[in-house]
Parts: C-alpha cells; sequence; structure tokens
C-alpha cells in the first residue's frame, strides 16, 4: 500500500529496508526494538489519577424514534490521566524522569489501575478461586489469565496480560495447585501447568491474581510551567492502555 509515494510500514517489514525505500539515513529504534519496559509507573502516583474504561458505540436515531447501536470496540480500552495523581515538585519530577525514561510515547509501561486491579473485589483478597480461566481437556497444559465482568444480564472477559509476579494463585476442580504445579509469565500472563499436573477434561481452571495495565504515554511532550504548578494548575499527562 502506497500513502503519497510513501512506503507504509504494513508492506514492509524490516524498518531499515522501509527507511532505504523514503530516504531516510538512520533509524534510531524501530518497532521491534520498542517492546515493552516491565516496569511500573510510581504507585504513590496512579493511586490519585483520574480514568478508566472507555467503550466505542455508533449510535443512529431512527426516524422511528428508536436508535440502532453498533458496538464498534470489542474490548473496552482504558484512559488516564497521570496529572491528576501530581501533588508536589517532587512529584512532578518524578512523572518527567519516568516520562524521559519510556521515551515518550515510543514505550510501554505498567500502571496499577487505582480500583480495577484485582481479581477479586475491591477489599477482598484475591484467592485461587476467583476467576474461571479455561476447561481442562486432558490435554492442554497452557491458559491465559482472564477476568469475567457481568450480571444476570450479561457479561464481558478481558484477558489479563500483565499480573504481578507472586499473586497469582490457582485451583483446578475446586483444590487449589501448589506452587511447583504451575508456573505463570508475568510478561504474557499465560499460566503453563507441569506435565504431572495437566488439568483433567472436565475440571475447571480458576486463578486469583493481582494485576497492571499495560499502557503507554498518550503525549509527545510534558509542558511544564513552575509557577503555574504552585498556583494550582496541574499538568495534563494522558495515558492510554495498549496490547503490549
Amino acid at each position: 500500500m502506497q500513502a503519497h509515494g510513501v512506503c507504509l510500514k504494513a508492506e514492509v517489514p524490516d524498518f531499515d529496508t522501509a527507511a532505504d525505500a523514503i530516504g531516510v539515513a538512520e533509524i534510531f529504534q524501530s518497532e521491534r526494538a520498542m517492546s515493552f519496559h516491565e516496569v511500573r509507573f510510581p504507585l504513590r502516583l496512579s493511586l490519585s489519577v483520574s480514568g478508566g474504561p472507555e467503550r466505542r458505540v455508533d449510535i443512529v436515531n431512527l426516524s422511528n424514534g428508536r436508535e440502532a447501536r453498533n458496538r464498534r470496540w470489542r474490548d473496552a480500552r482504558r484512559r488516564y490521566d497521570a496529572g491528576s495523581g501530581v501533588r508536589s515538585v517532587a512529584d512532578l519530577y518524578a512523572v518527567l524522569e519516568f516520562f524521559e525514561a519510556r521515551g515518550g510515547s515510543l514505550h510501554g509501561f505498567r500502571f496499577r489501575d487505582p480500583v480495577d486491579f484485582s481479581s477479586s473485589a475491591p477489599g477482598d483478597p484475591a484467592t485461587g478461586l476467583d476467576q474461571l480461566i479455561g476447561i481442562g481437556d486432558g490435554e492442554t497444559a497452557a491458559f491465559p489469565l482472564a477476568k469475567t465482568y457481568g450480571d444476570a444480564a450479561a457479561s464481558h472477559r478481558r484477558e489479563i496480560s500483565k499480573p504481578i509476579d507472586g499473586t497469582v494463585r490457582i485451583a483446578v476442580g475446586g483444590v487449589s495447585v501448589a506452587a511447583g504445579g504451575f508456573v505463570v509469565d508475568a510478561a504474557t500472563g499465560i499460566v503453563q501447568f507441569a506435565a504431572d499436573h495437566v488439568p483433567a477434561e472436565g475440571v475447571e481452571i480458576r486463578a486469583g491474581y493481582e494485576f497492571d495495565v499495560p499502557v503507554r504515554f498518550d503525549i509527545d511532550r510534558i509542558e511544564l510551567n513552575l509557577e503555574a504548578f504552585r498556583a494550582g494548575r496541574i499538568p495534563s499527562i494522558p495515558l492510554i492502555e495498549i496490547a503490549p
């Protein structure tokens, strides 16, 4: 696919080749090198930020007074404003330092949602019975962590890709699995059972955990004015959820 004579990335998988094609002398970092930084946004700041899930729905008003509604996104996408958690110049510097270390919007990172960060309800400890993540078939040994939101009318299953290391609890058929019976990839959220612990056919696999949201900065510049900050004006520092 071509756009105004520029070869788009989807057609040329190698960034260096693409750069040569459009006459760019040097590529400092390719998308493959961007990856994801397995570091968390400062926790003391994330607990005070504003934000939450966003969904996109197309709504058309019909001539009979009714509406036609179409869901554009399968999953919600979370947005946050990190600026709302800044309370001091030290906090402001911590955000600035973190922003520089991530290369602005170049690298993703972990962020703790101040409300939705556990497999259990707020205030309750996570247990191995919290969330159904799969049904055994006697052969499958790997299952992705997931969280289900719902009520009697509908439900939504969300994949959890950034569990917090050391918090994952697993139960198979209602029985807790010892730590040696499984491992969890904290970078992907995949639970891998040991060969002698593969769940039998028909049994429920459940999990409990705490988790972070994968995000990036949704801004290329942080504009600071110390006098304005001291007067109570907080800079907007948006974050947006990504698929790492």
